[in-house]
């Protein structure tokens, strides 16, 4: 991986981790007396996916061209970015869904957060299988 695909990665994720610690103080702060004990625990657990896959995409950044190919990095690398839109974007939205009024969004919205559970399923299992395949 060349210098600037690296220094991109770990950017993204250190974006993408700053803007769940963002949310998890929003959370624990803003929106504790807003939502419901379990809408809030939603959230929590879309912040927590949201932080380990940003920390996932700086590790490959920073390391994934020690075991994959640049192409290998890239797409795993994008499926962890995708799958935190998906996943985690998704559970904040449905939990303050009546805050933001995009309560008949639901039907939508809903089945976007399970996608974004399998396409994160998909990154952690390529990534295992394609550091197994490395020869060394």
């Amino acid at each position: 991986m060349n210098d600037q695909a690296i220094k991109s990665l770990v950017a993204i994720g250190a974006f993408s981790m700053g803007i769940a610690v963002i949310l998890g103080a929003l959370g624990a702060h803003a929106l504790e007396n807003s939502l419901s004990m379990e809408s809030l625990d939603s959230f929590k657990t879309g912040v927590r996916y949201h932080a380990w896959h940003s920390l996932a995409i700086i590790f490959l950044g920073l390391a994934g061209k020690l075991i994959l190919k640049e192409k290998q990095v890239k797409i795993i690398s994008r499926l962890f970015i995708i799958g935190i839109v998906l996943f985690s974007l998704s559970i904040y939205l449905l939990t303050c869904k009546s805050i933001l009024g995009i309560e008949r969004w639901i039907s939508v919205i809903g089945p976007i957060t399970p996608l974004g559970g399998l396409v994160l399923i998909a990154a952690w299992f390529m990534l295992g299988a394609m550091a197994i395949a490395k020869k060394a």
